[in-house]
């Protein structure tokens, strides 16, 4: 195996998961902590950095073909339909 395989197989994947692990600490150092300011805001942006430190990197659309674009925007489409439609159902009752 050459450096730059071991690179692409072995350390790119650790780095994105001791990167997620640090906002995992982060979430639950926000969260417990008493007295903070703004923690709904907090959450959903260390939420956002997360998903966009999985799509981005771990799986690799910065450098992925047009189809593959496609197929990822319409699962955000249809999450974000599904989560619309749940929703509503929750405030009709």
């Amino acid at each position: 195996m050459t450096r730059d395989e071991r690179n692409h197989v072995l350390i790119a994947p650790l780095k994105i998961y001791a990167g997620l692990m640090a906002l995992l600490a982060l979430t639950i150092a926000y969260a417990f902590v008493p007295g903070l300011p703004f923690k709904t805001e907090a959450g959903l942006a260390i939420a956002l950095a997360k998903a966009l430190l999985i799509a981005i990197l771990f799986m690799q659309l910065k450098g992925a073909t047009g189809i593959v674009r496609i197929a990822a925007i319409a699962g955000v489409a249809w999450a974000s339909f599904l989560f619309i439609l749940t929703f509503a159902d929750l405030l009709t009752r």
